[in-house]
């Protein structure tokens, strides 16, 4: 631990666990703020299908990057890591500590030990993979990225296509596998890092995404996701709970399929982020019934 009195913070674990709850009431015993890592909260006009913290939960602690974005917006994972950098810098000058919470693990790691700047790909690539996905579909860039690469393939968010198409340009333009690369260099922080996970047995996490599934149907997804058919094309949109939706709305399959199709793939998704962030031994487990455990715990650790 460095001798810097500052602290980083990071609650992280799969979806519907309970991140929310646990880092607000977290944030209010040590007085601070929270910023999110979840990058499907970055956009503004998508906000019951990725369970954005309410207008309650909101009043509560001061978060940032919740709807900083449309979702026309050019964003990715470099960004994100210079702005939060450059916010926690002013954050640091009020707190001693600052919480970092959400379920996307490329963009925690991006903060906390820095992602490496890969070469732009020719544009005659990214134009070929794009012609793949627009023709072949997201499963042949699947196939592509499985062959190529199979450690990331088994940790990557493999529905959404701009994970899939930045591997294959880093594999392409480089030779290498993007797994091989990324992060392979830690950067030096100024700041201690602390790092909890919170998990559930499976059959209670899988019972809690399928009851946070049908509370999203009864707070209106349908409508949100209706009133953004016209944008169905743009990436961000192609990701659990909007997709199916998608599907319904087109007449592709029945409204029961479509919540059945987000349960499915939102468990398939809560395997894959705990596959992430267990793949190192960084982050001390909890459940979320245990906030006076990890209350006490950070109490010791942050002294």
């Amino acid at each position: 631990m460095k001798l810097s009195a500052k602290h980083l913070i990071v609650i992280a674990g799969p979806t519907a666990v309970g991140k929310t709850d646990i880092a607000i009431n977290l944030a209010q015993h040590f007085n601070t703020e929270i910023i999110s890592a979840d990058s499907r909260q970055f956009y503004r006009e998508m906000s019951i299908g990725t369970a954005k913290p309410d207008h309650n939960q909101l009043s509560k602690i001061n978060h940032h990057f919740i709807g900083q974005l449309s979702i026309s917006d050019y964003y990715n994972v470099s960004m994100f890591e210079n702005e939060v950098l450059s916010l926690l810098k002013s954050l640091f000058i009020k707190y001693d500590a600052v919480f970092l919470v959400g379920g996307s693990g490329l963009y925690i790691d991006a903060v906390c030990k820095g992602i490496d700047d890969f070469p732009d790909p020719a544009p005659e690539l990214r134009s070929y993979l794009k012609d793949i996905l627009t023709h072949e579909g997201i499963g042949k860039l699947q196939e592509m990225l499985q062959h190529l690469d199979p450690e990331y393939f088994v940790t990557v968010d493999i529905n959404n296509p701009n994970r899939l198409l930045r591997a294959l340009e880093v594999c392409h333009t480089t030779g290498q596998k993007f797994s091989e690369q990324r992060l392979n260099s830690q950067k030096n922080r100024d700041f201690n890092i602390i790092k909890i996970g919170l998990n559930l047995p499976r059959p209670e996490l899988f019972s809690r995404i399928g009851l946070r599934v049908d509370q999203m149907i009864v707070s209106g997804l349908i409508k949100e996701v209706e009133s953004l058919m016209s944008y169905r094309q743009l990436n961000a949109l192609n990701t659990v709970g909007y997709k199916e939706i998608f599907e319904f709305l087109n007449a592709k399959i029945t409204l029961q399929q479509a919540v059945e199709n987000i349960k499915t793939n939102t468990r398939r998704y809560a395997k894959r982020q705990l596959t992430w962030f267990k793949r190192t031994d960084e982050y001390k487990w909890f459940e979320p019934s245990g906030i006076n455990e990890i209350t006490n715990y950070l109490t010791m650790t942050c002294k």
